[in-house]
């Protein structure tokens, strides 16, 4: 996806940041901002005086603006609201915990919970342990990765599915059921995405690019004309919505004619396979436990090789960049093998599960890797239990940098929180903290993980966009735990204030 930004139509009054540390590691600055741009940048105490706001930043660190380039943000949104079922450790937590939940909750009021992996449960989940503590009241858990769902009864009924045996659903049954059931007022909607939007803002993140299943142009272009939202948005364009884009003669990166010119065409998201917790990511090797003539021993192929090129080329065609996800190390292999018989640019979503031969493959092909640092912290378990042996090449960020890939961070929030520091800090560091780096080959420099989370600017430089965070520590000097809690003192969009600190 082109990387540069069209600037917003601003009304913003100008300002001159005082003293102001000019990128990680930079010399003390002095910045004019003027019409959403970086008009100027002086030494320390020699930028000119003129009209506007004067605002001394006594040595903080002025940073490129950051993007989170893999968000479901209806998803995000609600999640704060929701049963949060991640510390479950087997079916019979999370069922246990959707029951007390549900305890005195009004009989038809659907439940929600989230964040279940199950991948390394000793027991299975089933529609008959959530009978049992849930009754008639309506009850959805949505798994950590966003790829499969369980429903007890009475939600199955309320999503179609009243005879499904088990009460799990995969892939495409689970993301329609979650959207159907989850689905409330436009206005709500809406109002919760912009609480989240200022909320991510506080973290310095001036842009995503929004994956939610639904028809994001259409939403977010009601969402903009209402109220500009605090960010940047490239919202993606699913498969039912293509072909309406492309007659519109809508293109990647192109700028929709809303208030303050911040929502932009996205690309084309399409599924090439599963996840791994959910044992979908299609890969070269059975899962193990699984006999290879078993069904869905090697995951699952969402789209054949043949209609994968026709769409990637209908797409591209019409100035509408790809976007594929692909996370088993067979479905990585299969969606290159597209892009290089399309010969389009593109991104490959995710590129967690790789085989050596194709990490140079991103490079020459110019195919972009948006990648989840967090998913390597989170998932190193199920990945050491389904995917043993091969786990050195499993997120190797390390890997595709040295082979040339440019790599996109982004949070896939709601799998993982949105918020930039955490991925940074999780690229760094590959652990929370709380354990031993996994796979710490893989780690790569604090420079370079923000430069992926800023769209690859890695200076501020008169001309630019003025997207900028101003951070109260200096990320190159920072230890992973800071980097992670990284106080951010301040957010500009498009030379308009999203976030600042109080004085």
């Amino acid at each position: 996806m082109p990387t540069t930004t069209t600037t917003a139509t601003t009304t913003a009054p100008p300002v001159t940041l005082e003293r102001v540390r000019l990128g990680a590691g930079g010399p003390l600055s002095d910045v004019r901002i003027e019409n959403g741009l970086v008009t100027a940048v002086y030494p320390a105490a020699e930028a000119p005086r003129a009209p506007g706001e004067r605002l001394r930043l006594d040595g903080r660190t002025l940073l490129p603006g950051l993007w989170d380039s893999h968000v479901h943000m209806v998803q995000w949104a609600g999640v704060r609201r929701r049963l949060d079922l991640s510390g479950a450790r087997s079916a019979r937590e999370a069922a246990d915990a959707a029951g007390k939940r549900a305890a005195g909750r009004p009989a038809g009021e659907l439940l929600v919970g989230y964040g279940f992996r199950d991948g390394l449960w000793p027991d299975t989940p089933g529609k008959g342990l959530l009978d049992a503590v849930t009754g008639d009241r309506p009850t959805l858990l949505i798994s950590a990765d966003l790829h499969c769902a369980w429903l007890n009864s009475a939600a199955l009924a309320a999503a179609g599915h009243g005879d499904h045996p088990t009460g799990l659903l995969r892939e495409g049954a689970s993301m329609r059921a979650v959207a159907d059931l989850t689905a409330v007022s436009a206005e709500v909607t809406d109002r919760w995405v912009r609480e989240a939007g200022a909320a991510a803002a506080a973290r310095g993140v001036t842009g995503i690019i929004d994956f939610e299943y639904a028809d994001n142009i259409t939403d977010w272009t009601r969402r903009a004309r209402t109220a500009p939202p605090a960010l940047r948005v490239a919202a993606g364009i699913w498969l039912p919505h293509l072909d309406p884009a492309i007659r519109r003669g809508l293109r990647t990166g192109q700028v929709l004619d809303t208030p303050g010119g911040l929502l932009q065409v996205g690309p084309f998201k399409l599924l090439s396979d599963g996840s791994l917790n959910t044992r979908t990511a299609l890969c070269h090797d059975a899962y193990p436990g699984l006999a290879p003539d078993a069904p869905g021993a090697y995951g699952l192929q969402e789209v054949s090789p043949p209609d994968l090129v026709r769409l990637l080329r209908h797409a591209s065609s019409h100035g509408i960049v790809p976007a594929v996800h692909a996370i088993g190390d067979r479905a990585c292999e299969t969606v290159l093998d597209a892009f290089e018989a399309v010969r389009c640019h593109g991104r490959v979503e995710h590129g967690q599960l790789l085989a050596a031969k194709d990490i140079p493959r991103f490079a020459e092909l110019g195919v972009t890797v948006g990648v989840q640092p967090s998913h390597a912290v989170d998932d190193r378990d199920v990945a050491d239990r389904h995917w043993p042996g091969r786990t050195h090449r499993a997120y190797p960020f390390a890997d595709l940098l040295r082979a040339g890939a440019v790599l996109e961070l982004g949070s896939d929030a709601p799998v993982a929180p949105l918020d930039p520091w955490l991925t940074i800090a999780a690229a760094v560091a590959r652990t929370d903290g709380a354990r031993e780096p996994w796979h710490p080959e893989q780690r790569i420099p604090v420079a370079d993980a923000l430069t992926g989370s800023a769209r690859g600017r890695r200076l501020i430089r008169a001309g630019d966009p003025a997207d900028l965070v101003v951070t109260d520590v200096d990320p190159l000097g920072a230890d992973p735990g800071t980097l992670r809690r990284m106080p951010v003192h301040a957010t500009m969009t498009a030379g308009t204030w999203t976030h600042r600190t109080p004085a």
